[in-house]
Parts: structure tokens; C-alpha cells; sequence
């Protein structure tokens, strides 16, 4: 007889603040201990992770509609302002002369050219992201493991989508499954858009729960990282404050930088 699906009643509200990053430090170790005792709790979460997966990508279409409309909005009104531009100039043509005219146009211009420019969210976020290193060969073993030399060396060239490919090909007796789970989190994130950002969070997220494996803290702050470049401002605080507080992360350093420049302002 089959299992019945978990009641995610009693925990939805302990899995979403867990999920946004809410809980305290002590709070989160507390909960990550109870993920490994507590059945009802792991799958619960499980089912959670799932469900806002799925809500994730139905989210990511109706987004891409949205910024479809938002910048054919965009358009027209660069076109009617356009428009109102070019009526102005000819009525400063007309009352003050061509060369007036020409003098302020050619001010304005200068003043477009030269204005100083605040650098994008994904420039600055690039700036302090520490991207992960790619599994060295002594590690990888390509005659006995082709499929994750394959890659790596993808990844090592930026070739993203084909990492991922390989990767996803490898069997789970050839590698473990939280090193599987931690790169195919790692591919995603590196391609910088945001649907894979958005499906990058739950492998890391697994990851980061796991207190065993020695890639927890790593995951821990690719997806304080994550959080950040979704605009999940406090998420991305809160796990990357539990990152610069651990001196056994190999990020603590990084973390504390991104930190020390308030970057993450709400």
C-alpha cells in the first residue's frame, strides 16, 4: 500500500522561515538536528522543497511575461518621450534659432557621455562572488571516471550547460551524492541568470543541511550567494553572517567582505 503524502501543516510555518533564512543561528542548528532524527520533519521538508520547486518554475514563466509586457510598456514610452523631445526641439529651433538649439543639444550629449553610472546588481554581485574550483584531476581520475573529467573540464572553460549535462549523466555509485547534488547546485548558479539561480537554491540548500558532509559549509555560502542574486536580501545576510562566523569555511573570508560592504542593504 502506498504511503500517504506528509501533512505539511505542523511544519509550514518552521520550513518557511527556515527556507528564507529567518531562523537564528541557534535556531537553524537546532532545526538542521532535528531534519536528521525526526521522519515526519525530513519528509515534510522534502515534499516543502518539491512544492516550491514547482512553484519556482511556474513563477519563472509568469515572470517571463510579465518582463515581456513590462518592457513593451517600456518602448512606448521611450517612444512617446521620443516624440516630446523631438516637438521641443523644434520649437526651441523656431524661437531661439538653429544654433541655439544645436549648442544645448550638443550639451546634453556631452552630459549622456560623461554622466558617472551605478554599477548593476549582477556587476556587483559577480565582483564578490568566489566562484567554487573544479574537482582536481587527483580527484576526478578521468580513466576511471570519464563522465565527471568531462565535467569538469566544461566547467573549468565556462561552458555551463554542458557541465551540467555530464554531470547529470554520472551514476551515484561513481561519486558521492551530496558531491553530485553540491555541483549540480554550483553549475546552475554559475550560468548568472536568474531561473538557474532560482532551481540552483534547493541542491545547495540540501547540502548546507547536511552536518556530515565536509561540503556543508561550502554549500552554505554559494547559497548565501544565491540569496543575494535573487534579491533575497535577509536570506542571503543571515547565511552568509552563519558563514563568516564559522572558521572552518573555507569562505569565512569572503563572506565577512561581502558583509564589511553593506552591499546588502534592504
Amino acid at each position: 500500500m502506498p504511503l500517504s503524502a506528509p501533512d505539511l501543516r505542523p511544519y509550514l510555518e518552521e520550513l518557511e522561515r527556515f527556507a528564507d533564512g529567518q531562523l537564528s543561528a541557534a535556531e537553524q542548528e537546532a532545526f538542521e538536528a532535528r531534519l536528521e532524527t525526526d521522519p515526519a520533519l525530513y519528509q515534510a521538508y522534502q515534499q516543502y522543497e518539491q512544492l516550491t520547486a514547482d512553484l519556482r518554475w511556474v513563477a519563472g514563466h509568469e515572470t517571463l511575461y510579465q518582463r515581456l509586457l513590462a518592457l513593451d510598456r517600456r518602448l512606448d514610452q521611450r517612444q512617446e518621450a521620443l516624440s516630446r523631445v523631438r516637438r521641443r526641439q523644434r520649437q526651441q529651433q523656431s524661437r531661439w534659432g538653429v544654433g541655439v538649439a544645436a549648442a544645448v543639444l550638443a550639451l546634453l550629449g556631452l552630459w549622456l557621455l560623461w554622466r558617472p553610472t551605478a554599477p548593476s546588481a549582477a556587476t556587483t554581485w559577480k565582483r564578490y562572488y568566489q566562484p567554487e574550483a573544479a574537482l582536481p584531476d587527483s580527484v576526478v581520475r578521468e580513466t576511471q571516471r570519464p563522465l565527471l573529467a568531462e565535467a569538469m573540464r566544461h566547467y573549468r572553460e565556462g561552458e555551463f550547460p554542458p557541465a551540467l549535462q555530464a554531470l547529470r549523466r554520472i551514476p551515484t555509485s561513481a561519486i558521492g551524492q551530496d558531491t553530485l547534488t553540491y555541483y549540480n547546485g554550483i553549475f546552475l548558479l554559475s550560468q548568472n541568470e536568474p531561473e538557474q539561480i532560482q532551481a540552483a537554491q534547493p541542491f545547495l540548500r540540501r547540502v548546507a543541511t547536511q552536518p556530515g558532509s565536509p561540503l556543508a559549509g561550502r554549500a552554505r555560502y554559494h547559497l548565501g550567494m544565491a540569496y543575494w542574486r535573487n534579491q533575497q536580501t535577509t536570506a542571503a545576510r543571515n547565511t552568509l553572517r552563519a558563514v563568516s562566523n564559522d572558521p572552518r569555511n573555507p569562505y569565512q573570508e569572503a563572506a565577512r567582505r561581502v558583509l564589511r560592504s553593506r552591499v546588502l542593504k534592504d
